[in-house]
């Protein structure tokens, strides 16, 4: 199985600092939808791994979450693909638990749900606790400049041989290139 995991805000869609809580807030990057499209198409299972402290913190529901990711599913419908998996994590920063990355513990579920090893497994994300998630998982972690990654691309040194690309569509163009 090839498998890919890409962070949702600010990978897929547009970020936002006030988080992304309604479906009319969940708005794609250009182009992303299709990179998603053209991943299932070349045989990639592809799954989400998503902080989503926004439920800890009450500013959306789950059932909010679920129109939300619904959305998601829309957009993907007219292309002829659906998502492998949406893994989130509902908890608030202090909660102390395994799956709010950088911890590793959404990429061990994902691990376990798929009987798939993560070695050098692709990581999509736009921040540093994406790379580091990845990491703990001997994944491959990949950034990509939208979203916080233009921010985050300023922290070289913890960024070592990480490969940086201008979107997910650029990223998956050379994914598929090979």
């Amino acid at each position: 199985m090839k498998l890919v995991i890409l962070d949702r805000d600010g990978v897929i869609n547009e970020d936002s600092a006030e988080y992304i809580k309604s479906p009319e807030e969940f708005v794609p990057i250009s182009g992303s939808i299709e990179a998603i499209a053209r991943l299932k198409q070349a045989g990639y299972t592809v799954v989400i791994a998503s902080n989503q402290s926004g439920l800890a913190r009450k500013l959306f529901t789950l059932s909010t979450l679920h129109a939300i990711h619904q959305k998601l599913h829309d957009c993907l419908q007219p292309h002829g693909v659906k998502l492998d998996g949406i893994f989130f994590c509902p908890h608030g920063p202090d909660d102390a638990c395994q799956c709010r990355k950088p911890k590793p513990g959404l990429l061990q579920d994902i691990a376990s749900r798929f009987h798939h090893d993560l070695h050098d497994v692709p990581v999509v994300g736009d921040a540093l606790r994406d790379i580091q998630a990845a990491r703990a998982v001997g994944a491959r972690p990949v950034l990509v400049l939208t979203g916080k990654g233009r921010e985050t691309s300023k922290r070289r040194e913890q960024l070592a041989d990480v490969p940086v690309y201008r979107n997910l569509s650029h990223y998956v163009e050379a994914l598929l290139a090979g």
